[in-house]
């Protein structure tokens, strides 16, 4: 089964290590590590999301092993997020608030912006976003483009659907 884990750890060397000890101890297949190097919680420590397949039942073990290194574990479930597309945003990205426009596919609760990389070739020239959007399931992603779609009206950017749907 597919689990997704959101860890907090100390900002010394080698707490990464010591994170995916126990997931190679139980024989995890480890699918993504976001480790947010640059980000502190308000506990002062680093957030790192692990995305593991591993049998269910050897995740309250891999829980308590991690708490016994001393990495606090803040969530640990089923992955929500099954589905994912990318999309490109041109215009004044960056005038027309992308805050506002990542909040609008965040705030509906079945899908989030996962991913941005944001091009700016010049003051006064349009700008491009590359957007990773996941979503519960089709149906919810294909909402989530609606929505672009509409904020891309609304704001004047140029929206360029995905070619294909990808398998988070």
């Amino acid at each position: 089964m597919r689990l997704s884990m959101d860890l907090e750890l100390q900002d010394i060397p080698g707490q990464l290590l010591l994170a995916l000890q126990p997931l190679k101890d139980y024989k995890a297949n480890i699918i993504s590590v976001v480790h947010h190097r640059d980000r502190k919680t308000p506990r002062g420590t680093i957030p790192v999301r692990v995305v593991v397949e591993v049998d269910r039942a050897k995740l309250d073990t891999i829980k308590n092993k991690l708490k016994d290194s001393g990495i606090a574990v803040v969530r640990a479930g089923e992955d929500r997020f099954i589905e994912a597309v990318s999309v490109v945003l041109v215009g004044h990205v960056l005038d027309s608030d992308l805050g506002d426009t990542i909040n609008r596919i965040d705030s509906t609760g079945f899908a989030e912006v996962m991913d941005l990389a944001l091009t700016m070739p010049g003051v006064n020239e349009p700008s491009s976003a590359y957007l990773k959007i996941r979503a519960t399931g089709k149906a919810e992603i294909q909402k989530a483009l609606t929505i672009l779609r509409d904020v891309g009206k609304e704001k004047k950017l140029l929206v360029i659907d995905p070619i294909e749907m990808e398998a988070v």
